[in-house]
């Protein structure tokens, strides 16, 4: 199998980081420049389909895009450590928490990012000010909500570390570029966010 990766790119990462918590090694990784278009040429979407990274092309030529969706599929061929539950009730609750971090706090403080960091104008057709800071505000709004959630629980999905942790934490860790930080005042935000960061796989990526 081959990994197209772009090693700054936030949603490579999740990926990168699912590799690492179990131990998958077997992998072949291929980097691709977005900053320079290579994503966009003809010959990556007609193997992708979509101008994105990452992507997965399987050993029979089946190509699987968004980061979620490769997880998943890693997760069926090494099943341990379990990221996306073991029954109906966990995945179920695994992929609510997960949806909700990639809807409400991961997409919009990437977009964020994307609309605010100077390197990054090559990425977008404008950078718009307003837009960034509607969707800081919105991504600090969900994270008063997992705030409140993480007084009760270590992890966000379930009483160990998921794929809705890693999705939540790439999110955040992505706008560390423009030097955000999420409010002081959300401290068990806080404590999830050190738990996580402290994961020997967590380091994949920085």
């Amino acid at each position: 199998m081959k990994l197209y990766d772009s090693h700054r790119a936030p949603n490579p990462r999740r990926v990168r980081w699912v590799m690492a918590e179990k131990g998958i090694e077997d992998v072949e990784i291929v980097p691709i420049d977005i900053m320079s278009g290579e994503h966009k040429t003809p010959e990556y979407r007609a193997r992708v389909g979509v101008p994105h990274v990452p992507a997965l092309e399987l050993d029979d030529g089946t190509t699987i895009s968004e980061s979620v969706a490769i997880g998943r599929y890693l997760e069926a061929l090494y099943p341990e450590p379990n990221l996306f539950g073991v029954d109906a009730r966990e995945q179920a609750v695994v992929e609510m928490w997960t949806r909700r971090c990639e809807f409400y706090l991961a997409n919009p403080i990437m977009l964020n990012v994307r609309l605010t960091h100077p390197a990054l104008a090559a990425l977008e057709s404008s950078q718009q000010p307003q837009v960034a800071d509607y969707n800081r505000v919105a991504a600090e709004r969900f994270m008063r909500t997992l705030d409140r959630h993480l007084a009760d629980h270590p992890f966000i999905a379930l009483d160990r570390f998921t794929i809705a942790d890693i999705v939540g934490v790439v999110g955040l860790d992505f706008a560390r570029i423009v030097k955000y930080r999420p409010p002081e005042e959300l401290t068990n935000l806080a404590r999830w966010l050190e738990d996580c960061r402290a994961r020997p796989a967590a380091k994949v990526g920085v």
